[in-house]
């Protein structure tokens, strides 16, 4: 359990917070400049309850920051990208839905079916096999990263981190569990 420092919600005490119940989910620029908000969020209702939905324009940071594994010279060179200008030009600018998604080990049941990033993995069940269009392939063609729909919190332990990147400190009041839940 984690403490949120300072008062984030503005109403008292530190917030406690079980980061192993909350997971940030990220839908693309593709996601949503193809119009597959509401259907992807439907999909992932069915495995967390969905809280706290909002757009958001990327910043650099904020794109740098959510993609700090990414940036590394070796990733570049094995992928024959410049990952980090990519990054930059498929997010930076571009708008974004992010919300929380709330219920138990969140962050693993919806990795489970968000399906493979290589769309030709992912099972038609999956939201990545339901929804991605773009292939391996083309992105490797034209030069760029694999437009992929979705992302959410890999595991619980950069849950925290994710959160500060998408909705920061002040609004740690959005952390608190969802009435009727346990």
């Amino acid at each position: 359990m984690t403490q949120i420092k300072g008062d984030p919600g503005g109403v008292g005490a530190p917030l406690a917070v079980d980061w192993t119940r909350w997971t940030v989910i990220l839908l693309k620029p593709d996601c949503v400049r193809r119009g597959l908000v509401d259907a992807v969020l439907e999909h992932v209702s069915r495995y967390v309850r969905v809280l706290a939905v909002r757009r958001v324009t990327v910043s650099r940071e904020q794109i740098l920051a959510h993609y700090a594994d990414m940036l590394s010279p070796e990733v570049s060179q094995n992928l024959g990208i410049d990952v980090p200008a990519e990054l930059v030009r498929m997010f930076v600018g571009h708008q974004v839905v992010v919300a929380l998604g709330y219920g138990t080990d969140a962050a693993a049941r919806l990795r489970a079916v968000i399906g493979d990033t290589n769309p030709d993995l992912a099972g038609p069940d999956t939201i990545r096999g339901r929804f991605v269009i773009d292939t391996f392939a083309a992105a490797r063609a034209q030069g760029r990263l694999l437009e992929t729909v979705i992302h959410t919190s890999d595991h619980a332990e950069v849950v925290e981190r994710d959160f500060a990147i998408w909705f920061g400190a002040r609004n740690g009041h959005l952390l608190t569990a969802p009435e009727g839940s346990q």
